[in-house]
């Protein structure tokens, strides 16, 4: 079963065009689980009204006067009760993605999203699976030839793929007929294998390849 979602779904924009943020708040309020509790201009102002609304998930650019996106991002997901961070940018450039996903942000996504996309990505975020625009895709590719997913074991890929879909340790567990602490493992042996620090990037990188990986 989807996992369920906090309704409302309170959102925090982060963003230091004023005019974006009332777009974005104008376009996600039409949505009956979405619901804006603020607006933030840049990173300190973002972290401040996180700590007083506790928002599910914040919308974020990278470039925005004082403290940035990315380490808005660091330092939100390093709370004791984090959001989950979703980049909105215009910035294709491969140093700020790699950096977004490595500061823990659960996506990366370009400002000519759809709305539907964009809906479809906050609800996800806020369940635990990644998204990532297609162009931040083409970038997080940019790899030797024999893919990371190439030494993965048929097992370790199933727990992956489960992984990327935001499932718990007791929920692939659940899923795959083995011990949560036998799924610890496997997580971990991931992380090694392809070379990321966390399960969010772990996803991330999974999703990216995803396209492009043929079906073993």
């Amino acid at each position: 079963m989807p996992a369920l979602l906090p309704s409302p779904l309170r959102l925090l924009l982060v963003d230091d065009h004023a005019i974006v943020r009332e777009g974005l708040r104008t376009l996600l309020e039409q949505e009956e689980d979405l619901e804006v509790v603020g607006e933030a201009e840049d990173g300190e102002a973002a972290l401040r009204l996180a700590a007083a609304y506790h928002p599910d998930v914040v919308l974020m650019d990278v470039i925005m006067p004082g403290m940035g996106g990315i380490e808005a991002a660091r330092r939100l997901l390093a709370l004791p009760h984090p959001p989950r961070v979703l980049v909105l940018t215009s910035l294709v450039e491969e140093g700020a993605i790699r950096e977004a996903v490595a500061a823990g942000a659960m996506g990366y996504l370009m400002k000519d999203v759809s709305r539907a996309e964009l809906v479809r990505a906050l609800r996800d975020a806020a369940r635990g699976r990644p998204t990532l625009h297609p162009e931040a895709q083409r970038i997080l590719m940019k790899r030797p030839d024999k893919s990371p997913l190439d030494g993965l074991t048929p097992r370790e890929r199933s727990v992956l793929d489960l992984v990327a879909e935001g499932k718990s340790n007791r929920q692939i567990a659940n899923r795959l007929g083995l011990t949560e602490g036998t799924v610890k493992g496997y997580v971990s042996i991931l992380l090694d294998k392809l070379g990321v620090q966390d399960r969010t990037q772990a996803a991330l990188l999974a999703v990216s390849l995803k396209r492009t990986t043929p079906t073993r």
